[in-house]
């Protein structure tokens, strides 16, 4: 019979059953009738031998066809399991509430990683979309993707791996024209980005790449963000011109709402503007075709259709062998030149994939922790309803059909725990999202959507069955006639069940000392960078940011050279200086500010060392420019030598200043000073290092040992221009002030960014704040739920002893004795249970190595405070069991036995 028309045709069959049923009990009873036996004995008679009816009916309802039946045994089993669930209000609430809580907790995490690593990028083909990035693994240590030139960018073009490449290039740019001048976020790329990307503008069109010529192309793309702020939506926008860095630039589109650059940065995945170049050919420098001379800081590509990223990187690792014999001065063996292929949505997520995989790890042990309290219950409860079992049992209901049914109940417990823990999610979706930093990628794409309720269905079944099982198997593999023997003693649970509670505890107190191991090694590493010594002085410290143009025209540039900025720069100062609170300025690079380099081509410079030119020696450092106040102003210490200084000009001879690990690096058994570097390898001139500073946390706050040059900016000009003020400022009035002072000097420049560096070097550490709190948060539930667990295995104890405490009470036992005897069960419990967690601690803390800072994976102190932390809450479990024991009234107890 189809499952389908089996209900509507339930009825009716049933009937006719009861009804054959009768017609074969009287034809009986009237032959016995006619045999002489009374009516009533002989209808009494026909009934016992026709047998029990509900079992008969069972019977045939089975010949009748296996998916109706089971679909009619499974709407009964649902609704015995509603039923039996409103009559023990206590244990459903509690249960329910402990798996919305391991439910809604698990589905709130995945939310993220669903919407950040499952997804595919919002691509067609995403996945043969890839990042190209240039290694030299032999320089400097080995620096990881420090651009790639526009030969090279040929050569990919040419070699038959890619169907298209696009080189990009992202820069904070002026938009001028409106009101006010204001900062845009500018990538410029190939012409045929968007159709790589297979994107189409919502308004207009995007760059043929038919178009494709040397130098630049004076059209641009636009945000739908852009276009809104600036051009209130107008939809005749196409075709007007909008003045970027004194640049002409027609628009001929407008991306749609939603689009975002597949980048990991936030400042990129912001672009306001897209242009479009051929990365040679005027105006661009002769030098933008020097075959290493990276002009760009990376590019993108798709691969050939039937490509995969494996094949594609043999094919690029050939290629490179090639160019390597090809041009050996370029590509000397000792820098170990490579191309990596990375898959985009790996670049787009950067380091965040293992935080986020970690944390889903995490809460998955809290919903386990929670599936064993409530199998504990579950156990708890099978023992008293021991009775009821035995009798179904012995009515002659199927061990098997006894085992579905408590399944199904614990299947609808974990549902309904489900459903809480998703209406919960829906209703604080937006505290939620709060809570995850907006630094994160594709936050924006974090939603409640069928996946991820699908996943929460999925979690909630799983973990009923998880939860249900031992429960059900113990109840199949009941003791029917020791049980009934009990009458109204009531049934005390089987050595069986009492063993599984008690692994049950200790698999919670297992995973619970995983977790707080976990959560205080991160603690301890988040610890030790807010401890450790900055190498500066962060406090009072105000930064703003403005840009000096950089038109495509060189003969238009205002500030070609440091000496033409200087003007403007000491007399900003001046300016600034004269603001009330304010103590000391200083002007720097963009890369100047501490923990702050969203762009990395920003703060990496290319340098050659003298001596080692010869070698074909260059290597890449992290590098800034700044005025010679920068130093004071951020108070950090002078090593050796003397630091920058007014004289610093264009005009006297190039100098900088490096770091302690710079020195260390690059002279480990030479004094540097005096020693001379190019501070680009297109530079004509040596700057000699005339001062090494100590080692600071600039780049990150894990490590101060990265190499760090810095030039003086009257002698280097810096386009992208942090202000430093020292003083206690308030930020939005210093914000207008500065303002005011700069479009002063230049109406044409924008004012934005206005921080303190203290908000900085919080901001900095906000992916691991976070993930540092959510582990604490999952490992204190998970203590909680540990020491819920060790109470209720230790009061069950105490109620199944209670005649045993009270034999001993009477004998003379002194309530010592009783508490000690009540106590030593949660102490094997809670060692046992460390031990396994130790155990687990030590795998989960090396898979989380990366992670920490200042803090080995195995550090014991860690390991131990989590121990006793554990055995603390642990005895707190014990202990109130235990008192009730001891209060145990001997004559009541006996009496009652």
């Amino acid at each position: 019979m189809s499952v389908f028309r089996w209900p509507w045709n339930r009825d009716r069959q049933t009937d006719d059953l009861a009804d054959e049923f009768r017609a074969h009990i009287e034809m009986a009873a009237a032959d016995r009738v006619a045999r002489g036996e009374a009516p009533w004995e002989a209808r009494a008679a026909a009934r016992r031998e026709f047998g029990n009816p509900g079992l008969v009916q069972e019977i045939s309802r089975d010949q009748w066809g296996r998916a109706g039946v089971w679909l009619e045994r499974l709407v009964q089993d649902v609704r015995f399991a509603l039923r039996m669930l409103r009559r023990a209000p206590g244990f459903t609430t509690v249960s329910i509430l402990t798996i919305a809580l391991g439910i809604g907790a698990t589905t709130a995490i995945f939310s993220v990683v669903d919407a950040t690593l499952l997804h595919p990028l919002p691509f067609p083909h995403a996945e043969q979309l890839v990042r190209i990035e240039d290694d030299f693994a032999g320089v400097g240590g080995g620096a990881r993707d420090v651009g790639m030139s526009t030969p090279e960018w040929r050569d990919l073009q040419r070699s038959g791996i890619f169907q298209q490449i696009s080189p990009m290039w992202f820069d904070d740019n002026n938009l001028t024209g409106s009101a006010r001048p204001q900062r845009v976020g500018q990538m410029s790329v190939a012409p045929n980005y968007f159709a790589m990307l297979g994107v189409k503008p919502q308004l207009g069109v995007t760059f043929d790449p038919a178009d494709a010529t040397p130098g630049f192309n004076e059209q641009a793309v636009i945000s739908d963000g852009l276009w809104k702020r600036a051009f209130g939506g107008d939809s005749s926008v196409i075709g007007r011109i909008v003045q970027v860095d004194s640049d002409s630039y027609r628009i001929i589109g407008v991306m749609p709402s939603g689009f975002q650059p597949p980048e990991p940065t936030r400042g990129a995945r912001a672009t306001d503007t897209w242009s479009a170049f051929g990365f040679s050919g005027a105006p661009l420098s002769h030098e933008s075709v020097v075959r290493r001379t990276p002009l760009f800081p990376g590019a993108i590509a798709r691969l050939n259709a039937g490509l995969t990223i494996a094949d594609a990187q043999r094919r690029v690792d050939a290629l490179v062998e090639t160019l390597r014999r090809q041009y050996p001065e370029d590509y000397p063996s000792r820098s170990d030149w490579r191309i990596r292929l990375v898959p985009l949505q790996d670049y787009v997520m950067g380091d965040l994939r293992q935080p986020l995989l970690f944390l889903l790890g995490a809460v998955v042990l809290v919903l386990g922790i929670g599936c064993a309290n409530v199998a504990n219950l579950l156990l708890a409860r099978a023992t008293s309803r021991g009775r009821e079992l035995a009798v179904r049992q012995a009515l002659g209901g199927a061990r098997s059909r006894l085992v579905r049914q408590l399944l199904t109940e614990s299947i609808v417990l974990s549902a309904l725990g489900g459903v809480v823990a998703i209406a919960l999610l829906l209703s604080t979706r937006s505290l939620f999202i709060r809570l995850v930093p907006d630094g994160v990628p594709r936050f924006n794409d974090i939603t409640v959507n069928w996946e991820v309720l699908s996943f929460a269905l999925v979690a909630s079944l799983i973990a009923g069955a998880a939860f249900g099982l031992a429960p059900a198997l113990h109840a199949g593999r009941l003791d029917v006639t020791r049980v009934l023997k009990q009458e109204g003693r009531g049934s005390s649970g089987s050595r069986e069940q009492r063993r599984t509670r008690r692994l049950i505890v200790v698999a919670e107190f297992a995973l619970s000392l995983v977790l707080m191991s976990a959560a205080g090694l991160l603690a301890r590493s988040f610890w030790t960078m807010l401890r450790a010594p900055l190498g500066f002085d962060a406090h009072d410290v105000t930064v703003v940011r403005t840009r000096l143009p950089y038109p495509n025209d060189p003969k238009e540039d205002l500030y070609p050279t440091a000496a033409a900025e200087e003007p403007f720069a000491r007399e900003l100062m001046r300016r600034i200086k004269e603001m009330p609170g304010v103590e000391s300025v200083a002007l720097g690079s963009g890369a100047a500010v501490p923990l702050d380099h969203p762009e990395r081509d920003q703060t990496q410079r290319h340098i050659l060392i003298d001596g080692a030119e010869q070698n074909g020696q260059s290597v890449f450092v992290t590098g800034s420019e700044v005025t010679p106040e920068y130093f004071h102003l951020l108070r950090m210490s002078l090593v050796k030598g003397r630091l920058l200084d007014d004289f610093d000009t264009e005009m006297a001879p190039p100098v900088a200043v490096i770091n302690e690990s710079m020195a260390r690096t690059y002279w480990p058994n030479d004094d540097p000073l005096g020693k001379r570097l190019k501070l680009t390898t297109r530079a004509t001139e040596w700057a000699t290092i005339v001062g090494i500073v100590a080692d600071a946390r600039t780049e990150s706050l894990a490590t101060s040992s990265v190499p760090h040059l810095y030039a003086s900016l009257y002698q280097r000009e810096g386009k992208h221009l942090a202000i430093f003020l020292r003083g206690r400022l308030e930020t939005a009035a210093v914000g207008r002030a500065v303002r005011d002072h700069v479009q002063a000097l230049n109406s044409a420049l924008p004012v934005f960014g206005v921080r303190t560096l203290d908000e900085t070097l919080s901001a900095s550490l906000a992916v691991r704040r976070l993930s540092m709190e959510l582990i604490a948060l999952f490992a204190a539930t998970a203590l909680l739920l540990a020491a819920l667990g060790i109470y209720g295995v230790i009061s069950y104890m105490v109620g199944e002893r209670t005649h045993e405490i009270g034999v001993r009470l009477a004998l003379g036992a002194r309530p010592s004795d009783v508490m000690g005897i009540v106590m030593q069960q949660g102490i094997r419990l809670t060692l046992v249970g460390a031990a396994l967690g130790l155990a687990g601690s030590l795998i989960a803390s090396r898979a989380m190595a990366s992670l920490l800072v200042g803090v080995t994976p195995t550090d014991p102190l860690t390991f131990l405070a989590a121990a006793i932390v554990l055995a603390i809450v642990a005895m707190a479990g014990c202990y109130f069991p235990a008192r009730r024991a001891i209060r145990v009234d001997p004559i009541v107890a006996l009496k009652a036995s």
